[in-house]
């Protein structure tokens, strides 16, 4: 009876997996997509943004997309960065 328990906590540990990469993109999707809703249609697109962004960060945080490297450069002493 042990070893099927031992295999059953197992086998719940490996699914519950994507649900840690999840937790991970749903803060910051929610508070881009606030920010974002906030600028384009006031309070009202903020928590419409905060809760689709909320969305679309947990996906892309399972998926293990959104993770952006940025290229900066120096030029006539600035620095500039494309995102």
């Amino acid at each position: 009876m042990k070893p099927r328990v031992i295999a059953f906590v197992g086998l719940i540990g490996l699914l519950s997996l994507p649900v840690a990469a999840q937790a991970q993109g749903f803060v910051g999707g929610a508070e881009e997509g606030a920010h974002r809703g906030n600028q384009a249609a006031g309070p009202v697109g903020a928590v419409v943004g905060g809760a689709v962004g909320a969305g679309v960060g947990t996906v892309n945080g399972a998926l293990g997309l959104g993770y952006h490297h940025h290229r900066c450069y120096w030029r006539h002493g600035y620095r500039h960065c494309r995102y």
